[in-house]
């Protein structure tokens, strides 16, 4: 339930919307509920993004689409004729940058591990999703859908669609033995070549080695990506995230959880078995000289690391959201269900990745005390119940679980995402100059990290956009 309060300030806005919203197709303009020349968020608290602790009683003044003024309310003048929101109580912080954001979800996955699965495209549902959390920039990270992916980043830049500011991740450069039946196989490095000087011709900014790559395949994929001016990450299996670094990537997915270097007498080429790998991962000593030469060496060649906690949440955690149920389709609902009921079943998987994930927390506290640089993203894949935008949010709660301050947590969502990003000089942080990309959320994410999750408006580019509505669109059809 809306406070008073909020409500209120709602009605203070009126039904009118400036010119702005009515240059947007009415698919965007029907979910834009704040649009004035001048805005002025005052007596609000504001986590900035840089890991500074929460600033209490600030005004925040936007226009043209950008932060003009923020900093304490004594000082900062609010503009005659501002459309003034009055919010105390309320926290402000920057717009999430979604670093491993899909958009597309597991559609089938068989009980038979050796089974291809189908990953199905989510491209209306998951963009909608992502604005309503208040993620207002996302790297898709893969593409299974390369197309529709680099058309819906042109319509949302249009205004002919909702949705975040896209940064589109070509398809997935995988090598001979992929799970997933949608993928092409590459066929060596020449191949590699091919692959990405298409896709960069294409329009996509960056690129994502898979798990069966061969070390050639890679180098000579990053050697075509780095020519253009574009950066390749990797969900690494058959090559260790050293190697990798030394051939030249840019970021590895999913924390430590698929460093093979970590399995020992691991040879060549070969992907560790996921159980025996989850089980020596887990008794990992991190303060060993081993493991802190190899985060100093990722800190050192300037490899960056994408948290990815919460599509690992879900192979332990009983409990389900019910946010989540209600969104899925049907369909969808059912075969998340039953997989989950599997897991449950299985009690020694279950104790395996708990204590997988909580080692992979304790790397990651550790890779950003060497001075690395980590972000944070959803992955929604999985069991079929990780969801766009949600997770981004339990991403954050989980780092804070993690031993991670909130502030820190929020800079890790915000901040470094937008840096590695090579966008931090135009948002990531909420400073003067900086584009209008904020989350007003009820209550205090400094004091209570859950907050995240109550979203009140989400600001892109100056224009506040509904959350409710916008969750309301897409309720009960997401995986349909």
């Amino acid at each position: 339930m809306r406070s008073r309060r909020l409500a209120a300030a709602m009605v203070v806005l009126g039904a009118a919307c400036s010119a702005r919203a009515g240059d947007l197709a009415d698919a965007v303009k029907q979910y834009v509920q704040i649009d004035a020349p001048v805005v002025a968020l005052t007596r609000v608290r504001v986590i900035d993004g840089t890991g500074a602790p929460p600033r209490a009683d600030q005004t925040i003044v936007l226009s043209g689409g950008r932060i003009q003024a923020l900093g304490d309310a004594k000082t900062v003048k609010v503009p005659k004729g501002a459309k003034v929101l009055a919010l105390e109580g309320a926290t402000v912080i920057p717009g999430l940058v979604g670093m491993h954001d899909h958009l597309f979800m597991t559609a089938f996955r068989s009980s038979s591990p050796a089974s291809p699965f189908l990953l199905t495209q989510a491209t209306r549902t998951f963009l909608r999703l992502y604005l309503a959390s208040g993620v207002t920039a996302i790297r898709t990270a893969g593409s299974i859908e390369p197309y529709a992916d680099l058309n819906a980043k042109r319509l949302i830049d249009e205004g002919k669609l909702p949705g975040p500011k896209v940064f589109v991740t070509g398809p997935f450069l995988e090598g001979a033995g992929s799970p997933i039946i949608q993928l092409h196989q590459l066929t060596g490095p020449e191949d590699a070549t091919r692959f990405v000087e298409y896709w960069a011709g294409q329009g996509v900014t960056s690129f994502k080695a898979y798990m069966n790559i061969t070390r050639d395949e890679l180098a000579a994929a990053v050697k075509a990506a780095h020519a253009r001016g574009l950066k390749v990450t990797g969900h690494l299996c058959t090559i260790g995230f050293r190697d990798a670094a030394a051939i030249g990537i840019d970021n590895v997915e999913h924390g430590f959880l698929f460093n093979s270097d970590f399995f020992p007498g691991r040879t060549g080429d070969t992907c560790p078995p996921r159980d025996a790998f989850e089980k020596a991962f887990a008794q990992l000593d991190v303060s060993s000289p081993e493991v802190k030469e190899a985060l100093a060496d990722l800190v050192r060649r300037r490899v960056a690391v994408t948290s990815t906690l919460a599509v690992f949440e879900q192979y332990y955690r009983a409990e389900v959201p019910p946010r989540v149920l209600e969104l899925l389709s049907p369909d969808a609902r059912e075969a998340f269900l039953r997989t989950k009921l599997q897991m449950a079943n299985n009690a020694e998987r279950q104790a395996s990745v708990r204590a997988a994930v909580k080692k992979d927390m304790e790397l990651e506290r550790a890779f950003v005390k060497a001075g690395g640089l980590l972000v944070n993203g959803a992955d929604p894949t999985g069991l079929g119940g990780v969801l766009a935008g949600i997770a981004d949010q339990r991403g954050v709660e989980l780092l804070v679980e993690a031993g991670f301050t909130p502030a820190e947590a929020i800079r890790i969502a915000t901040q470094n995402g937008a840096e590695l990003l090579g966008e931090g000089a135009r948002f990531g942080t909420l400073a003067p100059g900086k584009q209008a990309d904020l989350v007003v959320l009820r209550g205090d994410p400094g004091a209570r990290i859950e907050d995240i999750e109550k979203v009140e408006w989400v600001f892109k580019d100056g224009l506040g956009y509904d959350p409710a509505r916008l969750i309301d669109s897409v309720r009960g059809q997401v995986g349909q």
